[in-house]
């Protein structure tokens, strides 16, 4: 009797990941809302992040001032005007863009570091440590984070670099919640129990069997934590912790703009509008992340 080859076990596995995430997309895909703000969010890094290229074309800066020309409504030649000192607007908020969804990356990355590192050994490990790492998450808890991270760029500094880590560092704790809960249900799953079986180590386990399987929703949290960095990065510099003079921030670009909003509207309209799209781009990119991702519908 003719027997019929099962393929390998591995073979299987890749093509089950490989359709997930193709279903997985084509949802994303099918989401008009959803993928219009993925099209609008690249479009903006890529803008944003191409600045010092367009101030090079044009042979304008967001520094070079002009206090004869002082403040002028848009323009052909400025065309979002200038600030009170002739600083050309467009580059200015193109530059602020750049700070501004650079720091919510950046700050995410270091929050997405931490908050899984931590969240997926407390759920692996268990019992005491799990208890002690998630008591030390209770007290940062209740700490005001803002005034954790006023804290942090006083005592380190004002520059753009600690920003990324001070911000960073106290937006981890909800991920590492968010991880331990997935790890402690995926833990006591029959593939982790072959793997220990086959005598793989504990850290082969969690970053090449558990990792894989908390992806999905580290990137809906991460979505949706870069808007609330952005904006936690806006509210600092509208103290004046942000990003200091004569770079700027969407932040403090609205903060200067609010100071004069009723002589010079332009100021404030201009980077409020781009700011606001930016979010309002990224939450509907994390809910639609987050019905594509879902494994209740993992088949369409």
């Amino acid at each position: 009797m003719e027997t019929t080859e099962m393929p390998p076990v591995d073979a299987l596995l890749e093509e089950e990941t490989h359709s997930l995430w193709q279903d997985a997309w084509f949802r994303l895909r099918s989401n008009k809302l959803a993928f219009a703000g993925m099209i609008f969010f690249l479009l903006m890094v890529v803008i944003c992040f191409s600045s010092p290229l367009i101030a090079w074309i044009t042979g304008l800066s967001y520094e070079e001032q002009n206090l004869d020309l002082g403040a002028t409504p848009p323009s052909w030649s400025h065309w979002l005007g200038t600030d009170d000192l002739g600083r050309d607007l467009l580059i200015r908020v193109l530059y602020g863009g750049m700070v501004s969804i650079g720091v919510g990356v950046a700050a995410t990355c270091v929050s997405i570091t931490i908050g899984v590192s931590y969240g997926s050994v407390a759920g692996y490990f268990g019992k005491k440590v799990d208890a002690i790492m998630m008591r030390i998450v209770d007290i940062l808890y209740s700490l005001p984070f803002i005034i954790f991270v006023v804290l942090l760029t006083v005592y380190f500094g004002r520059n753009i670099f600690l920003l990324f880590v001070a911000i960073g560092c106290v937006e981890w704790l909800t991920l590492s919640r968010i991880v331990r809960g997935q790890v402690l249900h995926l833990k006591v799953q029959q593939f982790v129990e072959v793997a220990l079986t086959l005598g793989s180590k504990k850290i082969d386990i969690i970053i090449k069997h558990l990792f894989p399987n908390v992806l999905g929703p580290v990137i809906i949290y991460s979505t949706l934590t870069v808007p609330g960095v952005m904006l936690l990065e806006s509210a600092l510099s509208f103290l004046g912790l942000g990003v200091q003079p004569p770079m700027s921030s969407w932040g403090s670009l609205i903060k200067e703009g609010a100071e004069k909003m009723e002589i010079y509207p332009w100021l404030l309209i201009f980077p409020a509008f781009l700011f606001s799209a930016t979010l309002f781009s990224l939450n509907f990119l994390g809910d639609g992340l987050r019905d594509a991702l879902d494994p209740k519908d993992s088949r369409r």
